[in-house]
């Protein structure tokens, strides 16, 4: 009886060491949340996928995982990571920053429809976020008026086809007289010839 404890405790003893010497998702978010702070954005996102790894149906390790995307340019991975995050997040403060995220890529990417949708989703679960509110604002005036710069570039456009025309149309003046200067003179030296011709005579 005495032996089957000893080998129940050793074997509780290797059970609990073994547990403990694994990570869970949780401490490769920390980790995660941590490389992120120091922009260390590579190695955030490995973490973040090695949560999610261990737990495929967390929301936290999406929505960090979509950020760090972001960070690194990688727009359309992260824009999935935010949408897996929004099916499974069942927090309204939660689910509104995941689609005001969204909505900031939509407007990286000039998509201004697409981010007036994810603004307006956020402030259904968080009416009071007013950076939401101006962003909103911001991509409605935008799908409204397009950018100045796009009109001035057009505007600019516009004016260098002209003035490329009009260097055309000026340096085409120019071989014309330029080639009716060389028919006068030709014309002047037949003239000379026959004067001379005529003298001779």
């Amino acid at each position: 009886m005495a032996n089957c404890k000893c080998i129940l405790a050793v074997l509780c003893l290797f059970a609990t060491l073994a547990v403990w010497g694994q990570e869970t998702d949780r401490d490769y978010i920390r980790k995660g949340n941590r490389l992120f702070k120091d922009s260390v954005f590579v190695e955030a996102e490995i973490n973040y996928r090695k949560a999610l790894d261990i737990n495929s149906r967390s929301a936290v390790s999406m929505y960090n995982l979509g950020n760090t995307l972001s960070q690194q340019k990688k727009l359309k991975d992260a824009m999935e990571q935010y949408d897996n995050a929004a099916s499974i997040e069942k927090d309204k403060t939660k689910l509104a920053k995941i689609y005001h995220n969204a909505g900031v890529l939509f407007q990286a990417t000039k998509e201004y429809a697409k981010a007036i949708e994810a603004y307006k989703m956020s402030l259904r679960n968080n009416p009071h976020d007013e950076d939401t509110r101006y962003n909103l604002a911001l991509s409605q005036k935008l799908l409204k008026d397009p950018p100045q710069n796009q009109q001035d570039q057009q505007d600019k456009q516009q004016q260098n086809q002209q003035d490329q025309q009009q260097q055309d149309k000026q340096d085409q003046q120019n071989r014309q007289e330029q080639q009716n200067n060389e028919m006068s003179k030709e014309n002047a030296e037949q003239m000379l010839n026959s004067v001379m011709q005529d003298e001779k005579d």
